[in-house]
């Protein structure tokens, strides 16, 4: 039997529910997290024992790693574990939305409209618009491309299969879009939109922390506010709304945060691919199929994704940078190919 932990307020106006196993889960992952980056900020060429990691973010520190600390290292970390959350976030509700398991950011076309609009923006608008308005710029693209996505998939209704699959051509028409902008752009705009592309968050600054900080702090309550109703929802639409769920309001907020958190995701870490496809999958293996978890689970999963692999690409190939987005493909486009194996029997 499922024991769980319930809170509830004083006046009974928040109250929620969790399994235990989901929050073990759910605490380990952050205590892992947070280890994770304290060790991670040490490494490089310049060794940093965690302890005085800890102290330089503390501001306890002699001051001798204070540049390498708060400059070089730490906001790229922070980038790094913030755009995984993310990436893990809107996967997992693609996932849960279309009910398939090939579904995300990447895969059916989102990030890839937030790529071209990105690119455009940096070739044609680069040195006459400031360069803050760039995740606008992404977010536009990626809520466009959703939209004729979604028009493309209708037909009497829109079936999961054929969302994804109208998604995957969208997407390979949005990176031949992406690659004909590059083409005829000047070369050294090609070579910035280049570096944006491959999926790096090399040379982040705390810029990209207060970008995409405030859209994670403000979405992720957003999302479990309206996750709840998505448990029922895997009932079958009949049955949530006999049960007094507002099935296509909830849905469509769900997809406009999933595309809100790619959009800003991509605007500060360009096009790392895979991650919102692979996190909701090992998060629905720690805490199962209540949605509530399994975003949250999610988001730190996907943290530690884009940040192992970040630190493999700035440690491993020293003095070379080498993009995270490399080795989040790697792992990503055989997990891929396994999940369309064994879903042949849907198609």
């Amino acid at each position: 039997m499922n024991r769980y932990f319930t809170y509830r307020s004083k006046h009974d106006r928040v109250h929620f529910q969790i399994q235990q196993k989901s929050a073990w889960v759910i605490s380990g992952l952050m205590l892992l997290t947070l280890v994770a980056g304290v060790v991670g900020i040490g490494l490089g060429d310049t060794m940093i024992h965690p302890l005085d990691v800890l102290r330089t973010i503390l501001g306890s520190g002699s001051g001798k790693y204070d540049f390498i600390v708060h400059v070089l290292r730490l906001p790229r970390a922070m980038v790094a574990l913030l755009v995984g959350a993310a990436l893990g976030i809107s996967g997992a509700i693609l996932q849960g939305i279309i009910r398939n398991p090939l579904a995300s950011p990447d895969i059916i076309g989102i990030t890839g409209g937030a790529s071209v609009a990105a690119v455009a923006f940096i070739t044609y608008f680069g040195g006459q618009v400031s360069i803050k308005w760039l995740p606008a710029a992404a977010i536009i693209g990626a809520i466009l491309v959703s939209l004729l996505i979604y028009l493309l998939a209708w037909k009497g209704g829109v079936t999961a299969i054929r969302l994804v699959l109208i998604g995957i051509g969208i997407a390979a028409a949005m990176n031949a879009a992406t690659t004909l902008t590059l083409v005829m752009s000047s070369s050294f705009t090609a070579g910035k939109a280049y570096v944006w592309l491959t999926g790096s968050v090399y040379g982040a600054s705390w810029q990209g922390v207060y970008t995409v900080l405030p859209a994670v702090v403000i979405l992720i309550p957003l999302v479990w506010y309206f996750a709840r109703s998505m448990n029922s929802q895997e009932l079958g639409d009949d049955v949530a709304a006999g049960l007094g769920v507002p099935v296509q309001r909830h849905r469509f907020m769900l997809l406009v945060l999933s595309v809100v958190l790619a959009g800003f995701a991509v605007s500060v870490a360009g096009a790392i691919g895979f991650v919102g496809l692979i996190a909701p999958h090992i998060a629905r293996k720690l805490v199962g199929r209540p949605f509530v978890s399994l975003m949250l689970v999610s988001a730190l999963t996907g943290s530690l994704l884009v940040f192992t692999a970040d630190l493999i690409a700035r440690t491993a190939f020293y003095p070379h940078d080498v993009p995270a987005g490399i080795f989040t493909a790697g792992v990503g486009a055989p997990f891929f190919i396994y999940l369309l194996f064994k879903n042949r029997n849907q198609f």
